[in-house]
């Protein structure tokens, strides 16, 4: 029992470190930029984890398959301290970039290897309640993040924003260390490596598209388009065989899962601004509303948790919530809406995808084949973060070639988030854990 706490305990912390850092450079990077100079690569410190997490996020998952999550998750955190050091001590912005590369890609490493972890440790009926903590992990410092980094800037400088969660890295694994001895996570099922490099090599192309993405998003619209074009090539071979489609099983948890992600961040990245420069509020007024979603967030995964709906339940009245969560935000940018409808708008937002996002989590393990598991886990993560930036580039476009229109965003985002409640029975009632290596993958030739 000692054992297991020190396990979750040590999880938990792993998840909330690389959550915070997520954050804390978000917040930073005004400053950084500043003090090291190089504006114009401002956007690469971003972008460039991005890219790096894309390939570990493929690599750490067919790693844990075929070595057991060990490997991966002690290259992982080994990484994700280098790069935090490497760009806490950066005297000019190439070297921080370099640093945040080698970050993203231990970080993505970390986050794959947790849930082969979880899979290998925990029994099934557990499963909810680890993902429950997992997604509160990464909600609480988004709340209390941005003000513990501004008072680290102002008071000691930013460069211990980086090189203070080295040492808590450090403390969280010794914790992990003791948790996970004994622990059957030792060896791999998967029996051969074929097809890993490709892998890879998709993925690197996956992640250069939505570096484009990104950067097509403001104005350079060619860009996005080549971008958009070489994702529909690329991303497709790295996920689950029908995946585009939504094909009963996992191909339509990991759609659902990118879907959800997409629409919620695509309308929370204009919500502060719809809030300030439409409506008038403070940027604290603002900030509120997006406090209340996280706080909702955590709320619904914890009900997830302990299973008061069943799986079904928790998707569908997810998608529900999301979707009128949007759409009511959406109807406070017009000028006769009330604006204190924003609140519960967000509220329900977030409520929505406390219950879809740990749900789909444990779906994917159910799912999987022993064989299968890190390969699958990583294809969930890849979804959702690829779906999120592809939705964040395309409204950003819409928004820009629309004069500023929010309600284009707001639009495009609730069609996302109602597109999941078609496809939540797909999710749902496939075949189980115990069905053949591969069985939930359906027979579908393309995504």
């Amino acid at each position: 029992m000692k054992k297991t706490s020190a396990l979750t305990a040590g999880l938990v912390a792993m998840v909330s470190l690389v959550a915070f850092e997520y954050v804390a450079v978000a917040v930073a990077m005004p400053v950084v930029a500043a003090e090291l100079g190089g504006r114009e690569l401002y956007g690469l410190a971003f972008s460039s984890a991005l890219a790096a997490g894309v390939v570990g996020t493929v690599l750490g998952g067919r790693w844990a398959d075929l070595r057991g999550p060990l490997a991966p998750l002690w290259t992982g955190v080994a990484a994700f301290i280098g790069g935090l050091t490497l760009a806490g001590l950066a005297p000019v912005m190439e070297v921080l970039i370099a640093g945040r590369l080698i970050q993203g890609f231990g970080g993505a490493l970390v986050n794959v290897a947790l849930y082969v972890v979880v899979a290998r440790v925990y029994p099934e009926e557990l499963h909810p309640r680890v993902f429950s903590l997992f997604a509160t992990a990464w909600v609480v410092p988004s709340m209390v993040g941005p003000a513990v980094v501004g008072l680290i800037t102002e008071t000691v400088g930013w460069r211990w924003v980086f090189l203070l969660v080295p040492f808590l890295t450090v403390a969280a694994g010794l914790v992990l260390v003791r948790g996970l001895a004994g622990q059957p996570v030792h060896g791999g099922h998967a029996a051969q490596a074929r097809g890993l490099l490709g892998k890879i090599a998709w993925a690197a192309v996956t992640a250069v598209a939505a570096v484009l993405m990104q950067y097509g998003s403001d104005d350079r619209f060619p860009l996005l388009a080549i971008g958009l074009l070489v994702l529909a090539v690329a991303l497709p071979r790295l996920l689950p065989a029908g995946t585009l489609r939504a094909v009963r099983g996992l191909p339509a948890v990991v759609g659902l899962r990118g879907l959800a992600t997409g629409a919620f961040f695509a309308a929370e990245v204009m919500v502060p601004l719809m809030l300030h420069d439409e409506r008038g509020m403070s940027p604290f007024t603002a900030g509120i509303a997006l406090t209340g979603g996280a706080l909702t967030w955590s709320f619904a995964s914890w009900l997830q948790g302990r299973e008061v709906f069943g799986r079904g339940t928790n998707l569908w009245l997810g998608s529900a919530a999301l979707s009128a969560g949007i759409l009511a935000m959406g109807a406070v940018a017009i000028p006769g809406v009330p604006l204190a409808l924003a609140y519960p708008a967000w509220i329900a937002a977030g409520f929505g995808m406390g219950l879809i996002y740990p749900t789909l989590s444990v779906l994917t393990l159910e799912l999987s084949a022993p064989a299968e598991q890190g390969e699958n886990s990583a294809a969930l993560q890849l979804g959702e973060s690829v779906f999120s930036v592809t939705a964040v580039a395309v409204t950003a476009a819409l928004f820009t070639a629309t004069d500023s229109a929010y309600w284009t965003v707001f639009a495009a985002a609730l069609v996302m988030a109602a597109s999941g409640l078609l496809i939540v029975r797909r999710a749902v009632g496939a075949p189980s854990s115990g069905a053949p290596a591969g069985a939930a993958r359906q027979a579908a030739p393309t995504a």
